[in-house]
């Protein structure tokens, strides 16, 4: 659920009209909704109720300072995936404490910058990944705490490239080697062992492959607590799937069931990931019509938004659902419409013969579930400035990102020093 609504004709996020929030701060922009976090965030929570369990808020999903902090207002802790992500998490106010440092790829200066923190957890990922945590550590005289992210070769059954939990994907150590790798870890200085992490893909739809890793990772714990590690922690992850336009995933409380079977008895503090489930449905991007055209018999209606502000339906295919932010009447016609942007792109689509109610320039449409995977993942592409990000808390909103200007783009480059002066080397 979320709480975007029409009321009295218009699209309201709470008690604020999308359209008065479109006058003040232009468009697009993405409009996130407290009232949803709050939400979704004690649905989740209710779901594991019973459980030891703590849960950090995958930043990835939705890094607005913002958000962040409203849900460590919640008692959320945060997953990080980089050094930007964990000063994300301190500047928001989670507790060193509550930050797991997850990632592929982290950087010697990133595991000082989170040693040097103190934060909580590592979600390490190789042998070569604890050899430098370890010698890191070590010389600070602190121990980090580690968790090995295992590889469980399981098909989550979602996008291919947001497949993370399979034998051929990038991430984690294979689980036939993870006693090995504990067994290294153990005999490394500045290191100290608390759990197993794993975490096999994200708007993942069906608890099948919950529950084929899980069960497997607790397989590996028991076997890991018989070489003697000390296992006091599960990482879970996150990955539960949201209702896009038409899909139907799991309920949080279903997902926290099936949880319960799988770890009856293991003994373990649970740490949860999510990100998508908590955010995706709190959060729409608000576009402005820019022309209405007729082109080989297609309706195609042109929007101030673009890939750049979202790129999930270039990038992965995704459907969004979209409306108007003006209540369409309950008899009007709808027709096949491609909604798509203004970047010089042929993959710049919203939506393609998509059924839509009338629409004209200056009208403004709403793209629904844009709270996940939006911002985070927006860019400069064609010279574009960074939409403005909005935070809606019953009948009041601020900017929390205001609209990022060309002279702020320009300000990050400078000429080298050959073509600053007017010298003019084509005349050499």
């Amino acid at each position: 659920m979320d709480h975007f609504a029409y009321r009295d004709g218009e699209l309201y996020a709470e008690d604020v009209a999308v359209a008065r929030i479109a006058a003040a701060v232009g468009t697009p922009f993405f409009c996130y909704s407290t009232a949803t976090l709050r939400h979704h965030y004690k649905v989740f929570g209710d779901a594991l109720a019973g459980l030891d369990a703590t849960v950090c808020y995958a930043v990835k999903a939705n890094a607005n300072l913002a958000v962040i902090r409203t849900l460590a207002w919640l008692g959320a802790g945060a997953d990080v995936v980089s050094g930007g992500e964990l000063e994300r998490a301190l500047t928001a106010g989670v507790a060193p404490e509550g930050i797991v440092f997850s990632g592929v790829g982290k950087s010697r200066d990133e595991l000082a910058l989170a040693l040097d923190a103190g934060i909580g957890q590592f979600n390490v990922e190789s042998a070569d990944e604890l050899a430098s945590l370890s010698g890191l550590a070590a010389a600070r005289g602190v121990a980090a705490r580690v968790a090995v992210r295992v590889n469980p070769d399981v098909d989550p059954r979602t996008h291919e490239k947001i497949s993370t939990g399979r034998r051929r994907d990038k991430f984690g150590v294979p689980w036939p080697d993870a006693r090995g790798v504990y067994a290294r870890a153990a005999a490394l200085p500045g290191i100290e062992i608390v759990g197993v992490a794993v975490h096999i893909g994200s708007q993942i739809v069906r608890l099948e492959p919950f529950r084929a890793a899980f069960e497997r990772i607790v397989d590996i714990v028991g076997e890991l607590r018989a070489d003697g590690h000390d296992i006091r922690r599960l990482d879970l992850g996150g990955g539960l799937g949201v209702p896009y336009d038409g899909e139907t995933p799991p309920s949080p409380a279903e997902y926290g069931e099936m949880v319960r079977e799988v770890t009856s008895g293991i003994g373990c503090e649970l740490v949860f990931e999510p990100g998508r489930v908590i955010v995706g449905n709190a959060g729409v991007l608000v576009s402005r019509v820019l022309y209405v055209k007729d082109s080989a018999g297609r309706a195609v209606t042109v929007l101030d938004a673009a890939m750049n502000d979202l790129l999930r339906p270039s990038l992965y295919d995704a459907r969004h659902a979209i409306a108007p932010a003006r209540e369409p009447a309950a008899d009007a016609e709808h027709r096949p419409m491609d909604i798509v942007g203004p970047i010089c792109e042929s993959g710049d689509v919203f939506a393609q013969g998509r059924p839509m109610p009338p629409v004209a320039a200056d009208d403004l449409l709403s793209i629904r579930t844009a709270g996940a995977y939006g911002a985070v993942m927006s860019s400069n592409y064609n010279s574009r400035p960074l939409a403005a990000e909005v935070l809606v808390d019953g009948d009041a909103f601020e900017i929390v990102r205001r609209r990022q200007t060309t002279a702020e783009m320009l300000a990050l480059e400078r000429m080298p020093s050959w073509l600053d002066g007017g010298r003019d080397r084509g005349a050499a």
